[in-house]
């Protein structure tokens, strides 16, 4: 694919923070994922005639997510100076179907504003490229750094953003963004953390492992949710299928462990909005035996009792230690098995003025070795769930053939 850069700019708040706002105090949740990063990107079928209003849209947007134009200072703040957000814009050769139509979407890589390490070593907080099609298409692909924005919070300030260039206005204020969760989740002193916090090299490496998008109707979760019993969300249906046939496909070992991300923030005690930024959430996590994860009964009932356990008196409870709830954890197992459900996330909803996305692409591969990756998103219609799933090339020919995968699921 054919990427040519027309245009750099560094887009500032329309407002300067004001002094007594310039730090923003990272929580230990934080801290635990200081060096990770979030990538999405958004396809539409028609671009806007100008980038004039997303400029504006995005200066005025920043005004109340001031941090995300900051830059990371050490591990216990970022420095809202209003260093701005660095804005590409590229023109690409050929039509946007011919890049969807990749079978492992891997040319959105070179849809990023900036390499991962050039942005990781930045110390900028997040970066946005608009990609223009020759069909008359475009793709609007931001860059977070997880180190204050999870999923959720990164939902819905692109949400927010697109509001504003719609219409002009958004409905919260800057108070209901910006949440301090310092005094419930304490931060660690800066000098106990490793330069290479979480598992960056880990998760989400642009490397070696092979990535598909698999889409389940609404009519086949439906059908999965009556064959489980005992009426599963749809989160807890695709888990189970998902792990059970990742599991078949091991000829021997011990099983997986299988993790995965719960948000806090309606969860807490009083509960807090939504765009709150921040890694407002906790990481699930058990470890099952092989031959009990093609029960799909069995897994679902164990995800329903984990996230249970996920209340208002464990928030209270928790601490940076707390960070992982574990439940029958063990360190003998044969891989991990990382599971996050964007569903209910409004990515699908955002309209910048022009239609709504025809593809939502949360890009990053996993990198070698047994550990599988799987992202769940809202297909936008019939209640369906695409599945970008990340594993090993040997792993993905076996899960391709899965008897379950292939009765509930389709690749595209």
């Amino acid at each position: 694919m054919d990427v040519r850069i027309i245009s750099r700019e560094i887009i500032k708040p329309s407002s300067s923070t004001p002094y007594h706002l310039r730090t923003y105090k990272l929580s230990g949740l934080d801290q635990q994922i200081i060096n990770g990063h979030i990538p999405i990107v958004f396809f539409y079928s028609t671009a806007p005639k100008s980038c004039e209003g997303l400029k504006k849209s995005l200066s005025e947007i920043l005004t109340h997510y001031y941090p995300l134009a900051g830059r990371l200072k050490d591990y216990l703040s970022i420095d809202c100076d209003d260093s701005g957000v660095s804005l590409v814009e590229a023109r690409v050769a050929g039509n946007m179907s011919d890049v969807l139509k990749q079978p492992e979407i891997d040319p959105q890589e070179q849809l990023l504003p900036c390499k991962v390490k050039e942005f990781l070593t930045s110390r900028s907080i997040l970066a946005v490229q608009l990609s223009y099609f020759d069909c008359g298409g475009v793709a609007i692909c931001l860059f977070f750094r997880h180190v204050c924005v999870d999923a959720t919070a990164a939902a819905n300030f692109i949400k927010s953003w697109a509001a504003i260039t719609a219409c002009g206005g958004i409905d919260f204020t800057v108070q209901d963004v910006i949440f301090d969760c310092t005094s419930i989740f304490p931060p660690i002193d800066d000098s106990v953390i490793p330069e290479n916090t979480y598992t960056e090299d880990i998760l989400y490496s642009l490397k070696e492992n092979v990535r598909r998008r698999f889409v389940l109707e609404g009519s086949k979760i439906s059908a999965l949710q009556e064959k489980i019993g005992n009426r599963p969300t749809r989160f807890e249906a695709v888990f189970a299928l998902m792990l059970g046939a990742i599991t078949a496909g091991q000829r021997e070992g011990n099983g997986f462990t299988a993790t995965f991300p719960v948000n806090l923030r309606k969860r807490m005690n009083p509960p807090i909005p939504d765009q709150c930024i921040g890694n407002i959430h906790t990481i699930v996590q058990t470890n099952r035996p092989r031959e009990e994860t093609t029960n799909y009964s069995s897994l679902t009932a164990k995800v329903r009792e984990l996230i249970s356990l996920v209340n208002g008196e464990y928030v209270k409870q928790a601490s940076p230690n707390g960070w992982l709830l574990r439940k029958d954890a063990e360190k003998d197992r044969d891989g991990m098995f990382i599971i996050s459900s964007w569903c209910t996330l409004p990515l699908y909803e955002t309209d910048f003025g022009w239609g709504k996305p025809t593809v939502v692409v949360p890009i990053g591969r996993l990198n070698s070795g047994n550990h599988i990756a799987v992202v769940l998103l809202d297909t936008g219609n019939d209640k369906g769930i695409e599945a970008w799933v990340s594993m090993s090339k040997e792993s993905m020919d076996k899960f391709e053939q899965d008897s379950g995968v292939i009765a509930y699921a389709s690749l595209i």
